[in-house]
């Protein structure tokens, strides 16, 4: 069976994208190209955007200069779509940016290619889409890939030959989907960097310190020796020295007063945790006496 899926993944690798739904052509002002390439004209109303779309931020500010773009020059290249259930009305298959900034510049219809896809090859066409471009978000990128991996059992070499990247590079990559959300959101909005991203994945502070890189406007740099030297070891250290040098005799005499271990824990000369150990109800029972009694 794994063998099964192995060889299904590998007979859809290749030439990536194109050779799941062929060749896009990369210019339609000709009538020649259109009719060779079959595209169509298609209302822009009657097109909706794919739900499963791996890409869930539209910088706004890009979609206004394609527009600007396509007010100039036209729509350069088709979008894909498929017919959603013979109604007449179809659904974004790869293309959706362009379809949108059509809308921005004001466009009754659109160069689509109509493609009949079941719907697992309509994710899949639309997650290798999103991922093979340049200005997509790391974090998206990163979900796009974890979903090849677990659907369709894409292994990491496999990403890298569809997608055109190194090993290495899917491999890192695939590590921000460790991040705790709050990093992952400031990652999508640009507050951070991938950079900055990576010297945190894996970190229990990484909310922490994400916050700081963002008030603070920290360098990846920075934060990497943050990381490597935190704030408050030295702290740390003198405070353990204290506690070895004023407190563990007073641990020992509470130790033997009570019969069983006591632990102090010292934030400071003047506050912290005193704790005494127990693993059965008879011990509580005695510590109850010797503190009430």
């Amino acid at each position: 069976m794994a063998e099964q899926q192995t060889n299904t993944s590998t007979s859809r690798l290749g030439r990536g994208l194109a050779s799941l739904i062929g060749d896009v052509p990369k210019d339609v002002t000709s009538i020649e190209s259109q009719q060779e390439f079959n595209v169509e004209r298609l209302p822009i109303e009657k097109i909706q955007a794919n739900k499963q779309n791996p890409r869930s931020v539209f910088a706004e500010d890009e979609l206004v200069d394609l527009a600007n773009s396509i007010k100039e020059k036209g729509v350069v290249q088709p979008i894909i779509v498929r017919e959603i259930d013979n109604s007449g009305s179809y659904e974004v298959i790869a293309g959706e940016r362009r379809w949108r900034a059509a809308q921005i510049a004001q466009l009754d219809n659109i160069p689509a290619i109509v493609k009949k896809l079941s719907d697992d090859d309509a994710l899949e066409i639309a997650i290798i889409e999103n991922v093979q471009r340049s200005n997509l978000n790391p974090v998206d990128e990163a979900t796009g890939y974890q979903r090849l991996i677990d659907i369709y059992n894409y292994t990491q070499e496999d990403l890298a030959r569809v997608i055109g990247k190194s090993r290495s590079y899917i491999a890192n990559i695939l590590r921000l989907n460790n991040l705790p959300t709050k990093v992952k959101d400031y990652l999508s909005e640009g507050l951070l960097t991938i950079g900055h991203a990576r010297a945190l994945v894996s970190l229990e502070n990484a909310e922490n310190l994400a916050d700081m890189i963002v008030s603070k406007g920290l360098s990846v740099r920075q934060i990497e020796h943050l990381v490597k030297n935190p704030v408050g070891s030295q702290k740390k250290t003198k405070n353990t020295s204290i506690k070895d040098k004023n407190v563990s005799s007073l641990e020992k005499l509470m130790t033997d007063a009570i019969g069983l271990k006591v632990q102090i824990h010292a934030k400071d000369q003047k506050s912290g945790r005193v704790i005494i150990n127990y693993t059965s109800d008879q011990h509580l029972e005695l510590v109850k006496d010797k503190l009430l009694g």
